[in-house]
């Protein structure tokens, strides 16, 4: 039905920057709010920052003014752009999104399969 796939995780140094990539593709009618979660070893999921279909964002306090979410509609992806990353950054990050599929009425929610970002001290 919905797939998404995030791209651009890896390995870097405390002080520098990644952007990841999220791609929905299949039976998309709209896609309402996205939004980037993440889950460190040992710790519960978390939201990082959330972006609507009219581009309202918000962050977790902890990433306000390094990371900065943003999204292209006709290509159905989010983007986070991650500046001055520190050590506490890293974690698995999820792309998720709000979805209602084609000759439907309803949204429900889908999930990429993550990927790590490891920032180094």
């Amino acid at each position: 039905q919905v797939q998404l796939v995030e791209s651009g995780g890896g390995l870097v140094q405390a002080g520098g920057s990644l952007r990841l990539s999220c791609a929905a593709s299949g039976t998309i009618g709209s896609i309402d709010a996205m939004a980037w979660y993440r889950q460190a070893p040992g710790k519960e999921r978390e939201l990082v920052a959330e972006i609507t279909s009219r581009t309202s964002t918000d962050y977790t306090d902890s990433v306000k003014g390094r990371f900065t979410i943003s999204r292209d509609n006709a290509k159905n992806t989010v983007f986070l752009q991650m500046n001055s990353l520190k050590p506490e950054d890293t974690a698995v990050y999820y792309c998720n999104a709000r979805v209602r599929l084609r000759m439907s009425d309803r949204y429900r929610f889908y999930w990429g399969q993550g990927t790590q970002v490891t920032v180094s001290s």
